[in-house]
């Protein structure tokens, strides 16, 4: 006999979606609907493999949740776990800390939230005694460790703690209940159930140490598969873990190089072979792809010019290929050598020089700057940080502005202007 159960985290039930929502309805309500379908896999993993129970590490919700189709939601795939017998032990994280559906919802008596003080839930299955140990905080806050509120390892049982964590730091995260991995595996636990950090990190040591990962991403800053950890307890009490798909959609970066393209059915043809590749690579049911275009070619200006036509193409083709979605298009293409030799006058490469200098100069930028501060203080509260959400943001959201500008005046002109 064993005990089994699956770790997951970061689930971020209904994550606001609204940089896709602004462009391409379609992929915004697969995407925004993606959290809640790799929750569904989840409880269907649990399901399949007749687990002993579930363990969320933090964060099931995103933010302040008043949505009663998300506590609906909740609360009928909880009752299929119920159902099975499938115990829950969830904690919450600084997301969870800010929801109020979190403080709302009731669910069955299998289902254990932990709370602000530590508690330990002691669950015997398979011949085995497996204490769950776990602690929330009520604020998305948390600046010091958790770790010394936990109790220690109980005799005779296998403990598994479960912890909300930045541990040592990660980028793109904030400091949560920071904490060492030395010391974790120092506390006596036999496994760490952990959080907060949405890439997938195994700690090796004294204890078996996992960060799942989120389950599902969100956007193209958390591209790659995304997963569950299914975890064994046998009998002699080794401790046995399997990564498990979860990922409904799956965003990759896909890079093409049209270095030597003179004609435009060369161009789309690459575009065809390198989506028909990636989409034969990725397990999720769905591949939502920021595809960009790199190299050298007499064709560059065309393609600044016509990026709306080239974006349609590749759509188009991705959705032939089948469950595949184009995020975004973006170029990174020049001229060919011959174009920008040395010696060979070009009054519109010097127009373009002109209007680059003119651009980088503080008037034009600061003219600029108070343009878009504008429209931002124009624009409904859900939209206003299209051109970032800080100062720093806004001024790189400038340079690639300015800078597309010149390219897309240069490219008409060299490439006949507007068909």
């Amino acid at each position: 006999m064993a005990f089994r159960f699956v770790h997951t985290a970061d689930i971020h039930l209904d994550s606001p979606l609204r940089s896709l929502a602004m462009r391409n309805p379609d992929l915004a309500e697969l995407v925004g609907d993606a959290s809640r379908q790799a929750f569904v896999s989840i409880v269907d993993l649990c399901l399949a493999e007749r687990v002993d129970a579930l363990v969320i590490a933090g964060d099931l919700y995103d933010g302040d949740q008043t949505s009663m189709k998300t506590a609906r939601f909740l609360a009928s795939q909880m009752t299929r776990l119920h159902q099975a017998g499938i115990k829950v032990f969830k904690i919450r994280g600084n997301h969870d800390a800010m929801s109020r559906i979190s403080k709302q919802l009731v669910f069955p008596d299998t289902v254990t939230i932990f709370g602000g003080r530590p508690q330990s839930v002691l669950q015997t299955a398979g011949g085995l005694d497996v204490m769950f140990h776990g602690l929330s905080f009520a604020s998305p806050k948390a600046p010091d460790s958790l770790l010394p509120k936990y109790s220690g390892p109980r005799e005779g049982a296998v403990n598994v703690g479960i912890m909300h964590t930045s541990l040592a730091g990660s980028p793109g995260h904030d400091v949560y209940a920071p904490c060492s991995v030395a010391d974790l595996h120092s506390h006596g636990f036999e496994y760490w159930a952990l959080g907060h950090i949405h890439v997938r990190q195994i700690h090796p040591g004294a204890s078996t140490m996992v960060m799942p990962g989120i389950p599902q991403g969100r956007d193209i800053n958390e591209a790659g598969e995304k997963s569950v950890t299914l975890v064994t307890i046998r009998d002699d009490r080794a401790i046995e873990i399997e990564e498990r798909l979860t990922s409904i959609a799956q965003f990759e970066r896909l890079n093409v190089d049209l270095t030597g393209t003179v004609e435009w059915p060369e161009v789309v043809g690459r575009v065809r072979s390198a989506l028909e590749d990636v989409r034969a690579s990725v397990r999720s049911r769905h591949v939502v792809v920021r595809l960009g275009l790199t190299g050298a070619s007499p064709l560059s200006w065309a393609l600044i010019r016509d990026r709306d036509l080239l974006l349609a193409e590749a759509e188009q083709i991705a959705e032939h290929t089948g469950d595949t979605w184009v995020e975004k298009l973006e170029l990174n293409v020049s001229p060919s050598a011959a174009e920008t030799s040395e010696g060979v006058a070009d009054p519109i490469f010097e127009l373009a020089q002109s209007m680059r200098a003119d651009a980088s100069s503080e008037a034009f930028r600061a003219e600029a700057r108070s343009l878009v501060q504008k429209m931002i203080a124009d624009l409904p509260p859900d939209g206003r940080d299209f051109a970032g959400k800080d100062e720093a943001e806004l001024e790189l959201f400038l340079d690639r502005v300015l800078a597309n500008g010149a390219d897309l005046v240069t490219a008409r002109l060299k490439a006949g202007g507007p068909q």
